[in-house]
C-alpha cells in the first residue's frame, strides 16, 4: 500500500515498473480508487483519518479521549490557559487503569539503574549508537552520582583500532582475550575492577560536555589517547559499573 502526498506521487506509483501492466491497478478499476481514497492526501478533516477509530477506542487513546474533550472545551469555550487550572480539570477525568476484573493495574516503576552494591549494566546496538546511546547517559550520570568506577566495551572494525589486537598500549593490565567476529570487527575493554577502572565523574563530564551524546564521547576519549583512528565508528557499546574498594 503506498502512501503519497499529493495525486502527482500516487500517480507515479501506479506508473512505475510491473504495477503498470497489472489489470487490477488499472486507473479507474476498483482496487486502484479504494487506494486512492485511502491516501493521507484526500483527507482534508482530521476526524475522517483512517486511525482515528483505533486511537479513539482502543488501549491508552481511549483512555485520554475524556480528559482532552474536556481540556478542549475549557480552552475553545472558557478560554482557559492557565496550565495548573487545566491540569486541575484533566485530574478530574483521569483514573487509575484496572484490570478486566476491576482490581487496579499495576504502574511500572522508576527502572534500577544501579544495584545498591553499585553494579550497573548498560548497553546499546548500532541503531541507539547512531542517535547518540542516550539510554547510557542515565546510567553514567547516577554512577558518577554515587562515586562508583566504570568500564566500557566497544565493537570496532578491526582497521580502526590503531594497536593490534592484545596489545599492552591499548588497554594495559587488561587480561580479558580480544573478542575477534566473522564480521571482521573486534570488541576490546578498557577498564575494570582488577585495574581500577575509569572516575564515572569524568566520563559524566565529557557526556555532558559532548551534549548528552555518550557515543561522541567515548569516541573522543579512544582518539584523544590514541586507541582509535579519527574515523572510526562504534557500532557496539557496553558500559559496567561497580563501588570502588579502599584500594582502587
Amino acid at each position: 500500500m503506498p502512501t503519497a502526498t499529493d495525486a502527482g506521487a500516487l500517480a507515479r506509483w501506479f506508473r512505475d515498473g510491473r504495477r503498470r501492466r497489472l489489470p487490477p491497478l488499472l486507473a479507474g478499476t476498483p482496487l486502484a480508487q479504494r487506494i486512492e481514497r485511502l491516501q493521507p492526501f484526500q483527507r482534508q478533516d482530521p476526524d475522517e483519518h483512517p486511525l482515528r477509530a483505533p486511537i479513539y477506542t482502543r488501549n491508552k487513546g481511549a483512555a485520554f479521549v475524556a480528559v482532552l474533550r474536556e481540556v478542549l472545551t475549557a480552552i475553545e469555550t472558557g478560554g482557559i490557559t492557565d496550565l495548573p487550572e487545566l491540569a486541575a480539570i484533566a485530574a478530574r477525568h483521569t483514573q487509575r487503569r484496572t484490570t478486566a476484573s476491576g482490581a487496579r493495574a499495576r504502574v511500572r516503576g522508576k527502572a534500577v539503574l544501579i544495584t545498591p552494591t553499585g553494579s550497573g549494566t548498560g548497553r546499546v546496538g548500532a541503531q541507539a549508537i547512531a542517535s547518540g546511546s542516550a539510554r547510557l547517559r542515565p546510567l553514567i550520570a547516577e554512577a558518577a552520582r554515587l562515586g562508583l568506577r566504570l568500564a566500557f566495551t566497544v565493537r570496532l572494525a578491526k582497521t580502526a583500532y590503531v594497536h593490534p589486537s592484545g596489545s599492552r598500549a591499548d588497554s594495559p593490565g587488561i587480561r580479558r582475550e580480544v573478542t575477534q567476529r566473522a564480521d571482521h570487527t573486534e570488541e576490546r575493554s578498557y577498564g575494570s575492577a582488577q585495574t581500577g577502572g575509569f572516575d564515572a565523574a569524568d566520563f559524566a563530564r565529557r557526556v555532558d560536555a559532548a551534549g548528552g551524546d555518550v557515543t561522541a564521547a567515548i569516541h573522543q576519549w579512544l582518539v584523544e589517547t590514541e586507541r582509535i583512528h579519527a574515523d572510526a565508528q562504534i557500532v557496539h557499546l557496553e558500559i559496567r559499573t561497580w563501588r570502588p574498594t579502599p584500594s582502587h
